[in-house]
């Protein structure tokens, strides 16, 4: 894949774009200069590497899915600043790396998602299922352990045929709910969908089997994207607060930068339910 396709692939992701325009946005309003890589393979931190020890590079902020703890470990070892976003501190802990100029910022995934869960089960629901994210990410391990321990806390069923595999892409939700479909196999009342992009792509899979939103099946998904109150049905969804947590990082990369003493924070953001109209009670 050349270069210039790379650049572009994170503008076409829903979940990073805001990241991205946000932290541009706020850094330059403090006088930083931003420099983007997309990081696709462990290949691709060499790069990076590369510009931290030739000092290009004063702080980094890493966003990412695919997760990787020795290349954190080193990138930590570079004794540069580094935030993380969206990454399991217990992990950072128990690999004592908190003793680095070190911070991350990450959003109330396991909150957010218990609270869509309550409020399917609220309206009637007693079979949803779920499209999951990348479980290799914290968000994604997040999300489903939540949406697990809230159907084992109302003593309803988790249904192995209703975890459908997404890893948090368009295609593959797609995929998977399209198979799910040619199955035959009696469908949940409700879905959960570990993002906004795999329910949208979920709900074009149950339109082109005549399966109507929200009147036959309810779906609920997470990140609310520009795109979910622009769909019809409106999608309702678990909302990020994505610039102000690409503020906090910036904010906390210069903080480190100015900072003579290695120091380790955390912060972490709330993500709220934003009802739509893509759920209603189940039929009887």
């Amino acid at each position: 894949m050349n270069e210039k396709e790379n650049t572009t692939r994170i503008y076409q992701n829903n979940y990073f774009a805001p990241f991205v325009d946000a932290v541009v946005d706020t850094s330059n309003a403090r006088g930083c200069y931003v420099l983007i890589h997309t990081v696709y393979s462990p290949d691709d931190f060499i790069k990076v590497k590369q510009a931290f020890l030739q000092k290009r590079i004063d702080g980094g902020i890493i966003v990412g899915t695919q997760k990787d703890i020795n290349i954190v470990r080193e990138m930590v070892g570079l004794d540069s600043p580094l935030v993380l976003i969206d990454y399991d501190i217990s992990e950072i802990m128990s690999e004592h790396l908190d003793r680095n100029h070190l911070a991350i910022v990450n959003s109330k995934d396991y909150e957010g998602t218990t609270e869509v869960i309550e409020y399917l089960i609220s309206l009637g629901h007693e079979e949803i299922g779920i499209i999951c994210g990348q479980m290799n990410t914290y968000s994604g391990r997040e999300r489903y352990t939540a949406y697990e321990d809230t159907l084992k806390k109302h003593g309803l069923p988790i249904n192995e045929k209703f975890i459908l595999k997404g890893d948090f892409l368009k295609e593959t939700a797609y995929e998977e709910v399209t198979k799910l479909l040619a199955s035959g196999e009696p469908l949940p009342t409700a879905f959960f969908s570990s993002n906004d992009d795999m329910a949208i792509s979920a709900m074009e899979a149950f339109s082109e089997h005549g399966i109507i939103v929200p009147e036959d099946i309810s779906i609920a998904g997470f990140d609310d994207i520009q795109l979910a109150s622009r769909i019809q049905p409106k999608l309702t969804s678990v909302r990020l607060p994505i610039y102000e947590m690409s503020k906090a990082a910036v904010e906390k990369v210069i903080g480190l930068c100015d900072s003579q003493q290695p120091t380790f924070s955390t912060i972490s953001f709330p993500a709220r339910l934003v009802e739509r109209d893509s759920c209603q009670p189940p039929k009887k």
